[in-house]
């Protein structure tokens, strides 16, 4: 055992060296996005507490765990600071995706919805989230994910305002939504987030996604800017033939018995996962204006067991394999990794996100942790010898390493804590006294 923990100690040395060389460079980057130095400081001290070890992740608790006297510096960095944080995203995008991708890179996009108890939160409202299995009070947004063989991390999120709420005069005047965001569907977010990405020169190859991104519009806008797809549809999705227009399922049904191959499509502890596949070549319906048809296909997924099928719409401007399609396939499931490790170990859910500043600053520094963190997890992966008999740090291993060496700890000293379990009482109490005053008045307005 010793031997496995002198590489574990060697491990963390050369991550803690790539943490703070990353954490350093990338916030160079952005050091003009701010116009003082108190935010540019906080934008390091924040990156480094949604990291820590703590149970949850909102301004009281990482202000706490800072060494703060109060929430105060944090809430007004995140609604009123001044701050082109815009303009910070495109340079923490760039960044990352200068050190994630490769010729081959997939961006994957997906959805996730945080639960809110209020509706005066910017752009919650009752609807659905598969990330609380139904319909729910939550804000949903689109996010935008880049995988390579280096590694992933999030570049892009985009908050979803629904029809009525972007309607509302009155919600967006007191959330300060600006007046160019307007409705737009999932899809045309997503869309909107793909030409962004390659203006901002991000060299991928290919997009991926779930059947909610398996529409000809959003197709369409992924050709547009020269990206191929391999995008899941439903049973009912129909496509066209050499034979005619045939839902993806009577298409399925044509393929012969043995016409099928298996391929491994992941690795755990557990084993390699095999799932049977075919291709079948079909006719593009969404290619732009002077662009050429290309290859369009239907892969057709079966469970071995179950025989459960599933199936992915895709296209390429030049001929690929079922392979390659079925690689692009799989590393859409990296964006449901990247959600869990925002809201199990960034807290994304859990922020203060009332307004519009404070949402897109929130997300941007959880954006900005997990690409320090990836980028430190490429170039650690990178420095290890290969060979060893330890299985390689995931982001969470990688993460306990950090806590013991790169990260400040939170502070827990006899002074401090007694101060804020004072300030988190008195804070209360103030809340509670203003709520019973506010009940009184409007129970008298309504007798």
């Amino acid at each position: 055992m010793t031997t496995f923990q002198n590489q574990v100690v060697a491990e963390a040395a050369i991550a803690e060296q790539a943490w703070t060389a990353a954490l350093g460079t990338v916030t160079d980057e952005i050091a003009d996005c701010f116009e003082r130095r108190e935010p540019r400081a906080l934008v390091r001290e924040m990156t480094e507490a949604m990291l820590m070890e703590l149970d949850t992740r909102n301004c009281w608790t990482l202000a706490e765990a800072l060494g703060h006297r109060g929430p105060h510096r944090l809430q007004h960095f995140l609604s009123r600071a001044v701050i082109d944080h815009d303009r910070a995203r495109d340079r923490i995008t760039a960044w990352t995706a200068a050190e994630l991708t490769d010729p081959d890179a997939v961006l994957i996009v997906d959805e996730t919805g945080d639960e809110k108890s209020s509706t005066d939160c910017v752009g919650a409202a009752r609807q659905y989230s598969g990330a609380l299995a139904g319909i729910g009070l939550c804000q949903v947004a689109v996010h935008l994910t880049c995988a390579s063989r280096h590694g992933h991390a999030p570049i892009d999120r985009a908050l979803y305002l629904g029809a009525e709420w972007a309607a509302d005069e009155e919600r967006r005047l007191l959330t300060h939504v600006p007046d160019d965001v307007m409705f737009a569907t999932r899809p045309q977010i997503a869309a909107a987030l793909l030409t962004h990405a390659r203006d901002l020169g991000i060299q991928a190859r290919w997009l991926a996604g779930d059947e909610v991104y398996g529409g000809r519009e959003l197709r369409h806008g992924a050709r547009a800017p020269g990206f191929g797809y391999a995008l899941a549809v439903r049973t009912g999705h129909r496509v066209d033939t050499a034979v005619g227009r045939l839902t993806v399922t009577d298409l399925a049904a044509r393929v012969p018995k043995k016409s099928r191959m298996r391929l491994r499509t992941g690795h755990g502890l557990k084993g390699d996962r095999h799932y049977d596949w075919a291709m079948l070549d079909i006719q593009p319906d969404d290619t732009p204006d002077t662009h050429r048809p290309g290859h369009a296909a239907v892969l057709v997924r079966r469970h071995r067991y179950t025989r459960e099928l599933s199936f992915y719409r895709c296209h390429s401007a030049t001929p690929v394999t079922l392979a390659d399609l079925v690689d692009v396939v799989c590393r859409r499931w990296r964006v449901e990794e990247d959600f869990q490790t925002a809201k199990g170990v960034r807290g994304l859910d859990q922020g203060q996100t009332t307004c519009w500043n404070s949402w897109m600053r929130w997300t941007l520094i959880s954006m900005l942790a997990a690409a320090v963190l990836a980028v430190t997890r490429a170039r650690t992966a990178t420095a290890t010898t290969a060979g060893s008999e330890l299985v390689p740090a995931g982001g969470r291993e990688l993460l306990r390493l950090l806590r013991i060496t790169a990260l400040p700890r939170p502070r827990r000293d006899r002074d401090h804590l007694p101060h804020w379990s004072a300030w988190r009482r008195h804070h209360q109490h103030q809340a509670a006294e203003a709520h019973r005053r506010w009940n009184n008045i409007t129970a008298t307005t309504t007798t």
